[in-house]
């Protein structure tokens, strides 16, 4: 991952994406540099429109997100209903426990 974060960070700088560059982001980084891998992380971006591909992932990585977290919020309401409906049926045998005291 830190080979494409390289690339973006070239991009978003708007600095060339070459194997000089992603090197020198990647010692930065503290990164152990693979020539090859940067070699050919250079050749695939080739034909590639960076811009439009971080618009498409970012498009898409979104709902993805959404989904559990709303999940995760119906569950907790579910969860809620459950506890309320237990607290009215423990109400209600305390009434009926009481009504047998004085009926």
């Amino acid at each position: 991952m830190e080979y494409i974060y390289a690339a973006m960070i070239l991009h978003t700088t708007e600095q060339d994406i070459n194997e000089e560059n992603v090197t020198k982001i990647l010692e930065a980084a503290g990164a152990n540099v693979d020539d090859s891998r940067v070699k050919a992380l250079i050749a695939a971006l080739e034909d590639v429109d960076i811009e439009e591909a971080m618009e498409t992932t970012a498009m898409a990585a979104a709902p993805a997100a959404a989904a559990p977290v709303a999940e995760a919020a119906a569950e907790e309401e579910e969860e809620e209903e459950e506890e309320e409906e237990d607290e009215e049926q423990a109400a209600a045998a305390a009434t009926a426990g009481l009504g047998a005291l004085f009926g």
